[in-house]
């Protein structure tokens, strides 16, 4: 897989779309994908909205529960990277972080607009 660093400067304001929620690679047994290091992965779908109007939702892997965040909240995305992925016929790309963390301060309420 091709890793691609992703600037979060240039994706104008990340909010949180659906809380932290943990990824679950056999859904029979429940079992939650672990990284390399052995640490449970999380996944937050993160809405992008570059030009002011339009929005996309992208979710993202991070190792470790993301803590604080909550649906609406504006988010800090770090060490963002998209992996290029192909499994027969299928393809896509996903997005994998080094952290996300809530953005605090009175402009950036859940509310606010951002």
């Amino acid at each position: 897989m091709q890793s691609i660093p992703v600037d979060t400067a240039r994706l104008g304001v990340l909010r949180c779309a659906i809380a932290p929620e943990a990824k679950i690679s056999n859904h029979e047994t429940q079992e939650v994908k672990r990284d390399r290091d052995g640490n449970p992965v999380w996944t937050v779908a993160v809405t992008v909205r570059q030009d002011r109007r339009r929005i996309s939702v992208i979710e993202i892997a991070v190792s470790g529960q993301p803590k604080g965040i909550d649906e609406g909240q504006v988010v800090k995305v770090t060490g963002l990277t998209a992996f290029m992925w192909s499994m027969g016929d299928r393809h896509g790309v996903s997005f994998r972080a080094d952290a996300i963390t809530p953005v605090t301060g009175p402009a950036h309420a859940k509310g606010g607009d951002a």
